[in-house]
C-alpha cells in the first residue's frame, strides 16, 4: 500500500542509483550502504542512525517489484504538470483542489470551484487511494493493476494442495478409488487412473482449497507411491514375472502355465534347449494405459534340483558321459582374449 510521503521522497536518490537500476544493482548498493551506516559501526551517531533508517525504507520499497511499480506510478504523476503541493494564494503550484478540478470541472466533487472535503484522510490530509481511485475510474483498481489502490480484480481462486498416498501394486495397474483425510480439506475421494507409476504426480481438478465465493477451487496434486508385488514387476507398460522351469522342461521343451495379474493363467511354450534368462512374451497381458496395453514378459529360470534320487543321478551321469568333451565355456574364454 502506498504511503503519503511517497510524493515527497526520492528513494532512488536515497540509495544513489538511477531510476532504471535493476534489482541486482539495487541490492548490491543497499548492502554496501547498510554496512557503512549500520548503528554497530556508528555508535552514538544519530545522523548515521537516521541515514540507516532511510536507506532501509528505500530498499524495502524498491526491492519489492509490486511496491516499486506503485512508487514509480506515484512519482510519474507527481512529476507531471500538476504538482501535489499546497494550494491557495501564493502557492508555488497547483494544489489537491486543482487535481480534482481537472477531473470534475469547475463544479467538481465537493462543491463550487472543485473543492473537495478530505474526510477519509483525517485532519485535513488527502487520501491517496481516493485520489487515484477517481483518476483511474472511480474507486476501481488502476489500469494495468496498481496493486494496493482500490479493489482487487475479482474473487481469488482456491489454492492447490500437495498430498501423497501409497497404493497396492494391483490398484496402480488396474486403477482404484482412494479416500484421503486431511485437516485442511477433510475427507477427499480421489480416482487413481489405471497404469499410474511409482512416484507419479497426478492432478485432481477441483479437489484443493476453496477460494472466494464465486471462484473455482484449487487442485489436489497427489504423489502416488506403489507397493512392491511379491511376484510381478513392471517395465514401462509391460509386466514382468520370473518363470521357474525344470531342467528337463528347458532341455526337452514343454508347455507350462504362467500366472497373470488378474488371477488367471495362460499357457506358454518353452522351446527345447531354452536357457535360463530367456524372455517369453505374452501379448496384451500387461498394463493398460492411454488406450494401449503392454505385454507380460516371463523370464525363464532353470531350476537346478537340490537333491537327486539315485535314478536321477544315474541318468545325469549318463548324459554327462554322452556329451564327451563339450565345454560350454570355450566361447567365453575365446571372447575374453579379444
Amino acid at each position: 500500500m502506498a504511503s503519503q510521503d511517497w510524493f515527497e521522497k526520492d528513494f532512488y536518490a536515497t540509495l544513489g542509483v538511477p531510476s532504471d537500476a535493476d534489482a541486482t544493482t539495487i541490492k548490491k548498493t543497499y548492502r554496501k550502504l547498510a554496512r557503512t551506516m549500520h548503528p554497530d559501526h556508528n555508535v552514538g551517531d544519530p545522523k548515521a542512525e537516521a541515514r540507516f533508517k532511510e536507506i532501509g525504507e528505500a530498499y524495502a520499497v524498491l526491492s519489492d517489484p509490486e511496491q516499486r511499480r506503485e512508487y514509480d506510478a506515484v512519482r510519474a504523476m507527481s512529476g507531471g504538470g500538476a504538482r501535489f503541493t499546497a494550494g491557495g494564494p501564493g502557492g508555488g503550484g497547483a494544489g489537491f483542489e486543482d487535481i480534482f478540478s481537472a477531473f470534475g470541472g469547475a463544479g467538481g466533487p465537493g462543491g463550487p470551484g472543485g473543492r473537495v472535503p478530505f474526510g477519509a484522510g483525517g485532519g485535513g490530509q488527502p487520501n491517496i487511494e481516493d485520489i487515484l481511485g477517481q483518476m483511474f475510474g472511480g474507486g476501481g483498481a488502476a489500469p494495468g493493476g496498481f496493486g494496493g489502490f482500490g479493489s482487487t480484480a475479482g474473487p481469488r481462486p482456491g489454492a492447490d494442495v500437495q498430498a501423497s498416498t501409497t497404493i497396492p501394486f494391483r490398484d496402480a495397474v488396474e486403477g482404484s478409488t482412494v479416500s484421503l483425510s486431511s485437516p485442511e480439506l477433510g475427507r477427499v475421494t480421489a480416482r487413481i487412473p489405471s497404469g499410474v507409476k511409482d512416484g507419479q504426480r497426478i492432478r485432481l481438478r477441483g479437489k484443493g482449497r476453496q477460494g472466494d465465493p464465486g471462484s473455482t477451487p484449487g487442485d489436489l496434486i497427489l504423489t502416488v507411491s506403489v507397493e512392491r508385488h511379491p511376484v510381478f514387476g513392471r517395465d514401462g507398460d509391460n509386466l514382468t514375472v520370473d518363470l521357474p522351469v525344470t531342467f528337463a522342461e528347458a532341455a526337452l521343451g514343454a508347455t507350462v502355465a504362467v500366472p497373470s495379474l488378474d488371477g488367471t493363467s495362460v499357457k506358454v511354450k518353452v522351446a527345447p534347449g531354452t536357457p535360463s534368462g530367456r524372455v517369453l512374451r505374452l501379448k496384451g497381458r500387461g498394463v493398460t494405459r492411454g488406450g494401449s496395453t503392454g505385454d507380460l514378459l516371463a523370464r525363464v529360470q532353470v531350476v537346478v534340483p537340490q537333491r537327486l534320487t539315485d535314478e536321477a543321478r544315474e541318468a545325469i551321469e549318463k548324459m554327462a558321459a554322452a556329451e564327451g568333451d563339450v565345454d560350454p565355456r570355450a566361447d567365453l574364454f575365446e571372447r575374453a582374449r579379444t
